[in-house]
């Protein structure tokens, strides 16, 4: 028995209105599912056989994501959000997606990140990407990166992304970055307004991975949100998660699609 769950959050008005809207109109069809308030202390009842469905923009979907991806359920997300660039299903087509997601198991298995900062025991995740940033405006971060065991780049900037390709849309896409497609199985590493020193992105083999050592003090930041500080001389770990988010399938998340769709001219 699948367990549905719409996820969205309290102060979204039509996100509500929407929400309660398709828990009816599965209960017409003899289907349960319940409402969690994202910002709400709220512990979700979860498994791997459980429907995630996000409403909301690409902020919802991430934060939903983190719930799904550590109970390796399945996600679909609903854009409610202006851009939506993650987000493949229409408002309007909710519980027709839902169904269809009932009768069909096929996933996109998309690519996250486990981080781990120096002297902490928990790790973190992401979907999109972390980034090693200034603690206060109007200073830079000195950041030195590895790949493996290999010495890469030293970065005067605002901060230095690593993303997913899923996240290659996102900050990366607006600190200069590649858009890469989700197929691909790599990361990206990219300095956000470098002073100094090469601009350019790298695109490293995801099975590598990733380490960011601080020279200045520095703020470690997943998909938005702050999880750690890093004193000098501390490093952040950055590889691919053993699990990945499992999104599920629609024609619209096919690359061509969303890049007409999301990102076309004056859309944003």
């Amino acid at each position: 028995m699948t367990n549905i769950l719409f996820t969205a959050f309290s102060n979204r008005t039509h996100a509500l209105d929407l929400a309660s809207e398709a828990v009816q109109g599965l209960a017409d069809l003899g289907i349960d599912s319940t409402v969690l308030f994202l910002d709400k202390d709220e512990a979700p009842t979860l498994d791997e056989n459980s429907l995630v469905v996000s409403l909301g923009g690409d902020g919802t979907f991430l934060r939903s994501a983190r719930l799904a991806h550590a109970q390796n359920a399945r996600i679909l997300p609903v854009n409610l959000g202006r851009l939506g660039f993650l987000l493949p299903v229409p408002s309007d087509q909710i519980v027709a997606s839902v169904v269809q997601a009932l009768d069909s198991p096929r996933v996109v298995n998309r690519l996250a990140l486990s981080i781990s900062i120096e002297g902490q025991s928990t790790s973190d995740f992401a979907l999109n990407e972390v980034v090693v940033e200034r603690q206060r405006a109007g200073y830079m971060v000195r950041v030195r990166t590895f790949v493996g065991d290999d010495e890469y780049l030293t970065y005067s900037a605002d901060g230095v992304l690593v993303s997913t390709p899923t996240g290659s849309t996102g900050y990366n896409f607006s600190a200069g970055g590649p858009v890469v497609d989700t197929d691909l199985t790599v990361v990206i590493i990219t300095p956000i307004a470098p002073h100094f020193t090469i601009d350019r992105s790298i695109v490293v083999d995801a099975a590598k991975t990733v380490r960011l050592i601080a020279v200045k003090p520095a703020a470690v930041v997943a998909d938005g949100t702050e999880i750690g500080e890093l004193e000098p001389g501390q490093s952040v770990l950055v590889s691919q998660s053993p699990t990945p988010v499992k999104v599920v399938y629609s024609g619209a998340f096919e690359l061509g699609v969303r890049l007409r769709q999301s990102l076309r001219e004056g859309h944003a």
